[in-house]
């Protein structure tokens, strides 16, 4: 990839997306379940542009929604609302209505108070609404706490008691239709005995089920697996398929995966412009122009993401700090890693950019987000422009003429 000539032609700071790589991990992860029925639903949040989420549905793809905004999205790049799930803890009433007349494959309740506004709003509009239950199996994921969402103390899902009952209230009701379940215990999982583990107590509880005549069609196992920041370990796409399978011995499911992180992360790159550097009695500083409003995983999560000096690979180094221009002492983007001298205008590469990079950016400082271009075959095409200060200011700027 030539990030010289992409920085040149669309400015810094810059996402560069490798579409290629978006399609073999697509492909390598929907192999993996082959000879069974299978959807895999690219979770929106790790990457939400339009282009990248028409990609994916291009290549067969459903999408995993946590908001409707998403659902919107999902719809707008082409996805068929038969494929389209929607998550996430806290749905307003107007979205969940939006969410039943779109028709969508099915609403993934995270608690009793939902599954009941759910079957209410479905109530005053006539309809039947499929559902789905995300059940909490109270395993530890082994992950960032931030991002672990299957142990009780998590405000995801439902246990395991509390799921059977509300399956029966469901079952029982006029406007709710229980077709699916689902489970999600975390991002960036590297083990797999937790997915296993979970996937048993899940799969028990779809016999259990079976038994009062509930039959549950879609077995959701959500998504998380990880991917290499640095020097983990990772999950292969068949041994994560296998453990999965051997848990759902006589059930005649469809497994729904929710991938996003493994799908485009590494496929992903930020570009950011070297300003100068700076150096104190005890630290180097390189300053860049792409800031914690750009890229926050490093300030939020203290995340790790390989970083080049484009055509300064194998200079020597020294022990230095990347910061950006935002006013913020958390504005970093790698802390004491070793990096050669560098001068102004020379080109930092952030590896592993592509998942909860751009959509977790702001215009914080007001300062605008950057474009993003995606590589198709090595051709470079802009799917995001620039934003600039007219479109920062765009909600706000008329009210200041009364």
């Amino acid at each position: 990839m030539n990030f010289g000539s992409l920085a040149k032609e669309y400015g810094t700071p810059l996402y560069v997306y490798n579409f290629n790589y978006f399609k073999e991990q697509y492909e390598k992860l929907k192999n993996a379940f082959s000879g069974r029925k299978s959807l895999l639903a690219y979770a929106i949040k790790a990457n939400s542009n339009l282009s990248v989420v028409k990609h994916f549905g291009e290549l067969g793809s459903g999408a995993d929604c946590v908001s409707i905004g998403e659902v919107r999205r999902a719809l707008k790049a082409g996805i068929k609302p038969y494929k389209i799930i929607f998550s996430g803890v806290g749905k307003r009433d107007d979205e969940i209505k939006e969410a039943i007349e779109s028709d969508i494959l099915f609403i993934n309740a995270e608690s009793e108070g939902e599954l009941k506004r759910i079957e209410a709003i479905a109530k005053e509009l006539g309809k039947e609404a499929r559902i789905s239950l995300r059940v909490n199996p109270n395993i530890d994921a082994k992950t960032h706490p931030y991002i672990s969402t299957g142990l009780s103390e998590n405000k995801f899902g439902v246990s395991i008691d509390e799921a059977k009952k509300l399956y029966l209230y469901a079952h029982k009701s006029n406007n709710l239709n229980p077709v699916g379940i689902h489970f999600h215990i975390g991002s960036q999982l590297t083990k797999l005995e937790p997915i296993l583990e979970s996937s048993k107590i899940v799969a028990d509880l779809v016999r259990n089920l079976a038994k009062i005549n509930i039959d549950i069609k879609f077995f959701d196992v959500g998504g998380g697996l990880g991917v290499k920041y640095n020097n983990e370990s990772t999950i292969e796409p068949y041994d994560y398929a296998q453990a999965i399978l051997s848990t759902l011995s006589g059930l005649d499911v469809t497994i729904v995966c929710e991938p996003g992180r493994f799908l485009v992360a590494n496929g992903g790159y930020f570009i950011t412009k070297v300003l100068y550097e700076k150096k104190s009695d005890s630290k180097r500083f390189v300053i860049v122009d792409g800031g914690m409003n750009d890229l926050i995983r490093p300030s939020l999560y203290n995340a790790y993401h390989k970083i080049e000096v484009l055509g300064k690979e194998r200079d020597a180094g020294s022990v230095v700090d990347v910061v950006g221009p935002v006013c913020e002492s958390g504005d970093f983007l790698a802390k004491n890693i070793e990096l050669p001298q560098t001068i102004h205008n020379d080109l930092l590469v952030v590896h592993s950019s592509g998942a909860y990079g751009f959509v977790m950016s702001s215009n914080y400082n007001t300062r605008a987000r950057p474009a993003e271009v995606a590589l198709i075959d090595d051709k470079p095409k802009l799917i995001r422009k620039r934003e600039s200060f007219e479109d920062i200011i765009a909600l706000e700027e008329e009210f200041i003429q009364e």
